[in-house]
């Protein structure tokens, strides 16, 4: 499926082929395992990490992952059949250019929601990751995609809940005290079932502290078993 990219040697020979001379010098690479299926490119900015670059095993395309590198947490992702575009994004995220500038360069290029926090306040990181959340809640396509979606807006509504960071496991709602990459989980956990109710409890997926027919019920319930005296979010790290 990749032939072009076996004359080449590698992909990263590959995307600065594709380029057509516009690579420059970005120093593209690809490791010593598989130099046919993936490649990195750094950023000339510190809170970037590299760009990672794949190609799939069975279909001819590529994806894209890029994170900020204080949580490791994706900024941009993507997937496309046409390697100029990924070479296109590659280029710009090495630069520096604005998330919306990679897009602009290459529209297969998906925002996550998250914006850069580059001193890593913490505040700043618990506002990106609930702008991330509330759109990755808006883009799901599972069935209980709307009773999620109420679930993390009726959440947000509450400055009780907004003040932590949130984060998810299983598509159950959790508060931490603290940024990734050391979380300290803080209050009840909230769950959106299938079936349409919202669980909450003190351990995870446990409904011991009541079945909910509505968001806010559950979110209104959740407020009130919050610890008293949390303080701002801190770094997890």
């Amino acid at each position: 499926m990749y032939p072009d990219v076996a004359a080449c040697g590698s992909l990263a020979t590959a995307l600065r082929a594709e380029a057509e001379g516009c690579f420059g010098a970005v120093p593209a690479r690809s490791p010593d395992s598989a130099p046919l299926l993936h490649a990195t490119v750094p950023s000339t900015l510190p809170h970037r990490e590299p760009l990672r670059i794949s190609a799939w095993p069975h279909e001819r395309r590529w994806s894209i992952w890029g994170t900020e590198s204080f949580q490791d947490m994706p900024l941009i992702d993507g997937r496309t059949d046409d390697l100029a575009e990924v070479a296109r994004a590659a280029r710009a995220w090495h630069h520096g250019s604005t998330l919306r500038d990679i897009r602009r360069a290459a529209p297969f290029v998906h925002l996550t929601g998250r914006f850069e926090v580059p001193d890593h306040d913490p505040a700043g990181l618990t506002e990106s990751e609930w702008q991330g959340m509330r759109q990755e809640a808006g883009e799901l396509e599972y069935a209980w995609q709307e009773t999620y979606q109420a679930l993390i807006e009726a959440a947000h509504s509450e400055p009780a809940l907004r003040a932590l960071y949130p984060f998810t496991s299983h598509w159950a709602l959790r508060f931490s005290t603290t940024t990734r990459p050391r979380l300290t989980a803080v209050g009840p956990c909230l769950t959106a079932g299938s079936d349409g109710m919202y669980e909450v409890g003190r351990g995870f997926v446990t409904p011991d502290l009541g079945l909910f027919s509505t968001a806010h019920e559950a979110v209104a319930l959740a407020v009130r078993r919050l610890p008293a005296g949390l303080g701002p979010t801190a770094l997890g790290g």
